[in-house]
């Protein structure tokens, strides 16, 4: 069996090779794009929380020394923890 051409039917072209012409030119010198910073502004209402986080992840942060040098000079966070932390341990005890 021979392969032939199928009558009424065109042959397809090959792609064609790009030429000079064609190519695009290449920048002589590539910048980097330049540096910018973004900023953020905060609501006062924003602001009062974030300071209201802070507070509470320094707190947790804190050793029970730190905790037991703050309730003897007055803090009543402080002196709160404390007072829990008996009842934890004595509602443990009694368990």
């Amino acid at each position: 069996m021979t392969l032939g051409a199928i009558p009424g039917t065109q042959h397809a072209q090959p792609p064609t090779v790009a030429t000079g012409a064609n190519k695009q030119p290449t920048p002589a010198k590539i910048q980097p794009a330049a540096v910018t910073q973004d900023t953020v502004k905060l609501s006062s209402t924003a602001q009062a929380q974030l300071s209201t986080i802070k507070a509470a992840v320094q707190e947790a942060a804190e050793t029970p020394a730190q905790t037991a040098k703050e309730a003897q000079s007055g803090d009543l966070q402080a002196r709160r923890l404390l007072s829990k932390e008996a009842a934890a341990a004595e509602a443990a005890k009694g368990a």
